[in-house]
């Protein structure tokens, strides 16, 4: 199981900087709306570029802190949880606009990783 576990914390910490860093001024299929950068995508929600980079800190912030939980795993709970929260705003927001379900998909799919990596922290599971 704990393989497992540090499997989802790196898919998530990859995932996050993926798209923080790599993929932020760039269109993917996944973007709200017709965005064709993160900026562009913000826009879309109706939400300021100040917000976009809080978003974007707590996120990255929260992966990084979830990868240091591998070595330190008392910070699962908290960092998964955050993550847990953000990816639902993500999923709301893309809801909020109407996208087709499919571009919430990695969030979802981060939100779902997170769950369970809170749920065995917890040892719920």
């Amino acid at each position: 199981m704990e393989d497992l576990v540090t499997l989802s914390k790196l898919i998530i910490f990859a995932g996050i900087v993926n798209v923080w860093f790599f993929r932020v001024n760039k269109g993917t299929q996944w973007r709200g709306g017709e965005a064709e950068s993160m900026q562009e995508e913000f826009e879309v929600y109706g939400l300021s570029k100040a917000m976009m980079f809080i978003v974007g800190t707590l996120k990255v912030l929260a992966a990084l802190v979830l990868l240091v939980s591998i070595w330190y795993p008392f910070l699962a709970i908290p960092a998964s949880a955050a993550i847990g929260f953000l990816m639902i705003g993500a999923v709301w927001m893309h809801m909020r606009v109407r996208d087709p379900l499919k571009k919430s998909l990695p969030a979802a799919i981060l939100f779902l990783l997170s769950a369970f990596i809170w749920l065995n922290s917890t040892g719920m599971i």
